[in-house]
């Protein structure tokens, strides 16, 4: 088999910017590697859609918080592809549990969040490393833009990011030279996470984020996935970065 197409690995890759950014790098000569947990039927419509872009791809059921199961996707990709040029932690959850309702905050699903998040990151960055070190890769890492400032979301979910955001420098640091490693921090961002999150409100909030926001539009997922794009294909010399995708909303407010 050849080896000259580059390979990409992407974890939640069934919807939203995990799914904008893997046919982004299937566009782009990329194979794919779709991870995903739950969401079968949105993973096999990705991979179809990836597959008529021109890539090869593995669809991979796996849940990144544990380390066995992530091992052993990282294993099948080395016997699909034999090689690993960019890794996408993608994968994230949250609760939906008002910031200030301490209470109601368990410590079950505070833990849940974390081990997606924060452990899942580490868990497959770790069992990927040595594919990524052979390709001299690069990482990309989906934080938040409530992991760098305060806002209106779960406080797990706020705090992993920050802790996603602080292991993107780490890890640049620690994979350094062969790796590169950086994030893309949204905000408010079109679809259907926002859309259970936000339920009946949805419209009205997006539209009142959208006129506070210096290009009057809140972000979707193919405006991630461009910045993602350029970190992997253009940014050959920027490591420990996070790129705040929110057409200026953060910057104004």
């Amino acid at each position: 088999m050849s080896q000259e197409r580059r390979v990409a690995l992407v974890t939640g890759a069934a919807t939203g910017i995990g799914r904008a950014v893997t046919l982004a790098l299937a566009r782009a000569g990329y194979d794919v590697v779709i991870n995903y947990s739950r969401s079968e039927a949105a993973a096999r419509a990705t991979a179809a859609d990836a597959e008529a872009a021109g890539a090869r791809t593995l669809l991979y059921q796996c849940d990144v918080s544990e380390d066995a199961q992530v091992r052993a996707m990282l294993a099948a990709c080395r016997e699909r592809f034999g090689r690993l040029d960019v890794l996408i932690n993608n994968a994230g959850t949250t609760v939906p549990i008002p910031p200030k309702d301490f209470e109601a905050m368990t410590v079950e699903a505070w833990d849940r969040v974390f081990a997606v998040n924060v452990r899942g990151l580490f868990l497959v960055t770790r069992a990927a490393a040595p594919l990524l070190r052979e390709a001299r890769g690069c990482i990309v890492n989906t934080a938040s833009i409530v992991g760098l400032r305060p806002g209106p979301q779960p406080l797990p979910y706020a705090a992993s990011k920050a802790a996603v955001i602080n292991l993107t420098k780490t890890l640049a640091l620690a994979l350094a030279p062969e790796v590169r490693v950086n994030a893309v921090a949204p905000g408010w961002i079109e679809g259907d996470w926002m859309r259970r999150m936000l339920g009946e409100q949805y419209e009205s909030l997006m539209a009142r984020r959208a006129r506070y926001t210096p290009l009057q539009r809140c972000a979707t997922p193919e405006d991630v996935a461009e910045t993602m794009m350029s970190l992997i294909e253009s940014n050959r010399f920027v490591t420990g970065e996070v790129i705040v995708v929110d057409g200026g909303y953060s910057s104004s407010t």
